[in-house]
């Protein structure tokens, strides 16, 4: 039996091997107990995935008798059904690569297109120095005509209820939801396998177990994002302290909204200030009301000469109009927010692991974590999901070879492409998004100049920026339309790749030219990006 464990941060620790699975007392523990070959415990997106992927595959079809666990109840996500122009507070940013895998597995069908946006072009930039970076799908040579872009978002719940109204179709996947994990237990014999002990007296005895875990990371401070789920609706992810979050959500809804506003408009400077005046009414016991920031936020708009009818002036504009001319600088930053839909302002911890291992040994053994379960990342570049579907996918794939092979399901041996293959892939992906999060949370002067002139300098080399975009899964090399490029995905990449490191030491030279000593050490960042695009690798399974 396996046992997949995707539920709970407890076992992200070097005692995953030996003391993730215990023995109770005896007296807790049914004498009779149910057979698996598979069972997935926890029901959010990946473990949704996983059982998705397992049943939809006609090899396992015949072969594996799969059951999901999940706590809650999930009737309350296959219901969901809210009005057109209301929206769930959480979103998730789907990579071209993870749509191509849920549309492998027949998932996708069932994801309501209305509530989903695509991702043409990103804008990033450092709100100290204005440095920017764009990314856009013309990068890729992609058309925008079909309006796929370069990843699309969607509510969870919208994506949950996808995965659930597919497994409908399933036969050999049975979900048992309102059942809590009380215990996992095994047997002290090499090989034993692993029995899941749920708090209403059944006991499910799994070949293999899956663990992964439902965890969001969304939190109302900076860095700021804006994820557009409609024309007219974004989600807003901002991660700040703890006690500058809960003394926002303190204040009335008017009062967040006109500091997202001020927060991409507004010098550093100003936006500390505002921070601290926040902060000292909250611990007064006298929040902030919408007249006081207002007045704040007004007279430092005019202390730094912001112009009124500029795009930068976060005073509510009068849209009673539809004639109105938008500024000529209004491409520079985010639209106006005018209101906050009532009763998703939430807050969320946020976390950085990565577990030692990806599979139990010992009396762990026959144990998996996946996604959150084994790595949990800062939401900077929407890559949480991704990293977990592409776990899915890998397991999946493993399962379905030892299957074929006629092998088991739940040894080393068959688990062991996973581990090699996951954890190389995603580390460099939490790495590089930790890193960018160390770099643009200080305000240090020379540490803002550098990273400004990285970035400037970074902008300018489009075929290194479509590296990066298809190294995070913008380019699907199952879908036939990438593939067009010399008729192969490998020539693509690589032509990107070497076009863009044939204009590094160009770029380098102009760092240094442009910047005097701070050039060096960008023309160093330069270089190592350089080293690392030479060296991309591409997923080992060829294109055919």
């Amino acid at each position: 039996m396996l046992l997949l464990y995707a539920k709970g941060s407890r076992l992200l620790s070097k005692s995953f091997r030996n003391a993730s699975l215990n023995k109770p007392p005896r007296r807790f523990l049914s004498t009779i107990h149910e057979d698996y070959d598979v069972v997935i415990v926890g029901g959010g997106p990946a473990g949704l995935a996983l059982a998705n992927a397992l049943g939809s595959k006609e090899e396992l079809q015949n072969n594996l008798k799969i059951a999901l666990v999940e706590a809650g109840d999930l009737s309350k996500v296959r219901d969901w059904s809210p009005p057109s122009d209301t929206f769930s507070n959480r979103v998730v940013s789907l990579t071209n690569a993870s749509q191509a895998f849920l549309k492998d597995i027949g998932s996708w069908d069932h994801v309501e297109q209305q509530r989903t946006a695509p991702v043409e072009e990103m804008q990033v930039w450092d709100g100290i120095s204005d440095a920017r970076i764009t990314f856009s799908t013309s990068e890729l040579g992609l058309s925008t005509a079909d309006h796929s872009g370069m990843a699309r978002l969607t509510e969870t719940l919208n994506l949950q209820r996808a995965l659930l109204r597919h497994l409908k179709s399933i036969h050999t996947v049975q979900i048992i939801d309102k059942n809590k994990v009380q215990s996992i237990t095994v047997d002290e014999k090499p090989g034993s396998w692993p029995t899941v002990h749920l708090d209403t007296g059944r006991a499910l005895k799994t070949r293999l177990l899956f663990v992964h875990s439902q965890r969001y990371h969304l939190m109302a401070g900076r860095p700021i994002a804006f994820l557009p789920i409609s024309a007219t609706v974004s989600s807003l992810v901002w991660s700040t302290k703890p006690a500058l979050s809960t003394a926002l959500k303190a204040c009335d809804p008017s009062v967040l909204a006109r500091m997202i506003n001020a927060a991409f408009r507004l010098p550093d400077v100003s936006i500390r200030y505002l921070h601290g005046r926040i902060l000292e009414a909250h611990e007064a016991g006298n929040p902030m009301t919408d007249e006081e920031i207002n007045a704040e936020i007004v007279w430092r708009e005019k202390s730094h000469s912001i112009d009124a009818t500029s795009a930068y002036s976060s005073i509510t504009p009068d849209v009673s109009s539809n004639t109105r001319v938008p500024p000529s600088d209004s491409e520079m930053v985010p639209p106006i927010v005018t209101s906050i839909q009532a009763g998703t302002i939430a807050s969320f911890p946020l976390r950085y692991a990565h577990t030692e291992t990806y599979t139990g040994e010992g009396l762990g053994s026959r144990t998996v974590l996946v996604g959150d379960a084994a790595h949990t990342i800062h939401p900077l570049a929407g890559q949480g999901l991704n990293l977990g579907l592409g776990d899915v996918e890998c397991l999946a794939r493993c399962i379905t070879e030892a299957v074929l092979r006629g092998g088991d399901i739940g040894s080393y041996t068959a688990l062991l492409p996973y581990t090699q293959e996951r954890y190389i892939e995603n580390h460099k992906i939490m790495s590089a998004c930790d890193k960018l999060h160390k770099i643009y949370g200080t305000s240090s002067g020379p540490l803002v100049q550098l990273r400004s002139v990285g970035l400037e300098v970074l902008n300018e080399l489009d075929s290194i920026k479509a590296a990066i975009m298809m190294s995070a899964g913008s380019v699907s090399q199952t879908n036939d339309k990438y593939l067009s490029y010399n008729g192969d995905f490998r020539t693509m990449v690589f032509n990107v790749a070497a076009k863009g490191v044939e204009n590094i030491n160009t770029a380098a030279q102009v760092a240094q030219i442009i910047r005097g000593g701070l050039g060096g050490l960008a023309v160093n960042a330069i270089q190592n990006l350089a080293k690392a695009t030479s060296s991309y690798q591409l997923p080992r399974k060829d294109v055919s």
